[in-house]
């Protein structure tokens, strides 16, 4: 069955459809049906079957006489080393420390939380929590102690497995005393924390509450696969929300299995045994669903790569390891292949590999440009992919479905809507668009199996985020438009999270920190264009009355606040000073106009401005910091 079938048929009887699906995944006990319909709008997938996310994507390999088989590259340019694991090892080494955490108390339902760098125990440790049914949250390693703090009180974690330390190129990042920062400012402290030393730093260990990674496993007792119900939830992961306090998203056990499965052949064209490589981190959602589960329960090596697409050591790197390790099917954001580009302009790097063995490049998080898509393409001698999802989702919610049946690309759009995402563009009423039309961008509920059932302990925060605006459709955050040939196009993000680099950050909650500053009366932060990461994040600060200190000083000073409060991935490096923000007359700052101006972008005066001549002034102060040169 092509594309077009493919997709009718999950339209038409979604039922049959995923049930199919469901028979590739493992069961102890087979689900009924399908589709739950709790009610009210809420659904759960496979929700009377029992399984377990382990044994899907390690022990049932081992028992089909795939022990030898490379489960996981770590392959780490930093530090110089490589190493790897067979399923048969890594089966060895999750059972112990999913052992290590029994014997500190951990039971099914249980939450921990996962503070790790790109090595592979932060693999296991994901596995291990699934081992026994404990609800996993890994938060992005090197995430400030504050935020780490924040998502510590929401989920409540009986244990942190965390590492000593993390390594950016020519520097180390201490994660210890972060992690420790964290839970003194934390109300909730967890019972334990495992902390796996690294050769380059050591941390101090709190007696009484931090174990040693690997002492803490001697003598416990391997644990065995958990059995849980199809609707257990396997994770928590924390995506921004436009109020500044992070969303919990859930994932459900069964339909996580399911889908992620379907995707390793349909979409990324793997069969297994084949390596695949997703250049992401743990910390987000790629790299839940596409380095550690996706991979592995598909029966795929998967590789751990703890380095830059750039400067460790050169822009080769990833083309060194797609070489190397025989990559077949390669996955990253479009901000890294720009750095690469910036780089290595005329793609001489890649001149000294052999990269025969690849077959696409699929590219995800951010807009895909046609410049970094083209100049991908011509240099690899590939096609490239790009394709739409969310930390929402877990999976492409559009895409070119290249191993069911590899679509006619089209520059600009991730292509069309996976089985099971019945995707629609509404104006603001709710209508649907004709084709070509902008509108909002959303989902036909039920959403398919895998993505998020709700927000975790938040479920009015859930309909509030995703299913009030249009009743009875899951609204995605996004504008756009489908064209005559069912093709999606992206055109914006409809709320004030900004992408940069691939990470979605709330501005909202860098503004709660420029707020707190003691000079500053009020402050906007918006995402300007940034032709490396997408977008940037840049500040307008107006100060206190009274306040005559050098403005360079408090920029400072602000930027330096942000760093510490969200932390060094917000790239947040522009607070300009600035004398008013301009408003609408109920007092909204027009963020959308200020945006438009930073990027020399033509706008329509807003019909509710309160006073026109500010945008003069925003403009000038901007060109003065490089901006609306126009």
């Amino acid at each position: 069955m092509g594309y077009k079938e493919t997709y009718a048929a999950s339209m038409a009887d979604p039922e049959t459809f995923w049930m199919g699906a469901a028979e590739k995944i493992d069961w102890s006990t087979p689900p009924s049906k399908a589709l739950f319909d709790r009610g009210d709008d809420l659904y759960e997938w496979f929700a009377d079957g029992m399984t377990n996310g382990c044994y899907n994507a390690v022990d049932r390999h081992v028992e089909n006489g795939r022990g030898d088989q490379l489960a996981i590259i770590h392959d780490s340019p930093i530090t110089g080393a490589k190493s790897s694991l067979n399923y048969a090892e890594l089966q060895t080494r999750v059972a112990a420390l999913a052992g290590a955490l029994v014997a500190q108390g951990v039971t099914k339902g249980d939450r921990v939380i996962i503070y790790m760098p790109m090595v592979p125990e932060a693999l296991e440790a994901m596995l291990a929590c699934a081992r026994i049914g404990a609800v996993h949250s890994v938060v992005f390693g090197g995430f400030a102690a504050n935020e780490l703090a924040v998502r510590i009180d929401d989920c409540q974690p009986k244990a942190i497995l965390a590492a000593s330390c993390g390594l950016e190129p020519g520097r180390v990042i201490h994660y210890k005393p972060l992690l420790d920062g964290a839970i003194d400012l934390a109300d909730h402290k967890p019972d334990v924390c495992l902390i796996l030393q690294r050769d380059q730093e050591r941390a101090e260990l709190i007696p009484g509450r931090d174990l040693d990674w690997h002492a803490a496993q001697e003598g416990a007792m391997p644990a065995d696969c958990v059995p849980v119900e199809g609707n257990h939830p396997a994770y928590i992961l924390y995506t921004s929300g436009t109020t500044g306090a992070p969303k919990g998203v859930v994932r459900h056990t069964g339909g996580h299995l399911v889908a992620l499965n379907w995707t390793m052949k349909n979409i990324y064209q793997c069969d297994p045994g084949d390596v695949f490589w997703a250049a992401s981190d743990v910390g987000w959602v790629v790299g839940h669903s596409y380095i550690c589960y996706g991979p592995l329960i598909h029966g795929n090596t998967t590789i751990v790569f703890e380095g830059k697409p750039v400067g460790t050591p050169d822009a080769g790197t990833f083309w060194r390891v797609i070489s190397e390790h025989n990559v077949r099917s390669f996955f990253t954001a479009p901000t890294a292949i720009r750095a690469v580009k910036r780089e290595d302009p005329k793609g001489l790097e890649r001149q000294k590999y052999d990269l025969s063995g690849l077959r696409a490049l699929y590219l995800a998080g951010e807009r895909a440009d046609p410049d970094t898509i083209e100049w991908a393409g011509e240099i690899l001698g590939v096609p490239v992919y790009d394709h739409w999802w969310q930390t929402e989702t877990g999976y492409t919610i559009a895409g070119n479905p290249a191993g069911l049946e590899a679509l006619p690309v089209k520059i600009g759009s991730p292509t069309v809507a996976m089985p099971g995402y019945d995707v629609q563009i509404l104006d603001e009423a709710g209508h649907p668009q004709k084709p070509g039309e902008l509108g909002a961008i959303a989902i036909k509920l039920p959403l398919p199996p895998g993505t998020l059932p709700t927000l975790w302990n938040a479920e009015d925060r859930f309909r509030k985020s995703y299913l009030h605006a249009f009743p009875g459709y899951y609204e995605t955050g996004d504008a756009g438009m489908i064209d005559e040939d069912g093709y999606l196009y992206i055109m914006a993000r409809t709320d004030d999270v900004i992408n940069v680099a691939g990470h979605r950050l709330s501005t909202g909650a860098m503004e709660e920190v420029l707020a707190g500053h003691p000079d500053v009366a009020e402050c906007a932060v918006v995402g300007v264009s940034d032709a490396l990461k997408g977008q940037s994040p840049l500040g307008l600060v107006c100060l206190t009355n009274g306040v005559n200190r050098p403005h360079d000083e408090i920029s400072t000073e602000c930027v330096k606040l942000v760093r510490e409060k969200i932390g060094p991935v917000a790239a947040f490096k522009n607070a300009l000073v600035v004398d008013r923000l301009p408003k609408t007359r109920s007092g909204k700052i027009l963020r959308a106009t200020v945006v438009k101006i930073a990027d020399n972008e033509a706008f329509k005066m807003p019909a509710t401005i309160d006073d026109p001549v500010i945008l003069d002034e925003i403009r000038a102060a901007l060109q003065t910091i490089g901006y609306a040169r126009g």
